[in-house]
């Protein structure tokens, strides 16, 4: 797995053009004391040092059980050098438990993570239309069935993951 991160600041990455490695700005300053380098880099820095620039490439899509990782570089058709990525589990049998534990229990946190957030955006729904059910003012069916939806919205099938349309509609 190779990581070039500075914080959230993604680094440039240059590929060695003899053993093929990546290597960022940092690490090649620092292989190279005896060297002048001036602050731009250009072609005649990358063939004094032996390298070549890697343009960022495109980060996989990936599922909640998996994650992409930096694995080197490939030569696109123009012939610069891309970030090749490969898509892995995001857990694996080890000392600490099996896939399917670490699965089951990231998807919990998950699940927790998302009923928090929906019943917080529920509650405030609800807490807008309390001045309906004042008892100086009629609710309507419509306001009333819209509050119950509100409060049955922990049975729906699709909860706690819930897309747009699984939200009643406010009258």
């Amino acid at each position: 797995n190779l990581s070039f991160k500075k914080g959230k600041e993604k680094m440039s990455l240059y590929r060695d053009r003899t053993t093929g490695d990546l290597k960022d700005m940092a690490q090649l300053k620092s292989e190279n004391r005896n060297v002048s380098l001036p602050k731009v880099w250009n072609e005649n820095v990358y063939a004094t040092l032996n390298i070549d620039p890697v343009l960022a490439g495109t980060t996989p899509s990936v599922t909640e059980m998996q994650m992409y990782q930096l694995t080197g570089a490939t030569q696109n058709s123009d012939g610069d050098w891309v970030e090749a990525y490969a898509v892995v589990d995001r857990f694996s049998d080890d000392e600490n438990g099996t896939k399917a534990e670490k699965e089951a229990a990231y998807q919990a946190q998950l699940d927790e993570t998302a009923a928090l957030i929906n019943r917080g955006i529920r509650d405030d729904k609800l807490q807008e239309t309390d001045w309906w059910a004042v008892s100086d003012r009629t609710i309507t069916s419509e306001q009333t069935a819209y509050r119950a939806a509100l409060r049955d919205l922990p049975t729906h099938s699709n909860w706690p993951h819930l897309e747009a349309d699984d939200w009643p509609t406010k009258p």
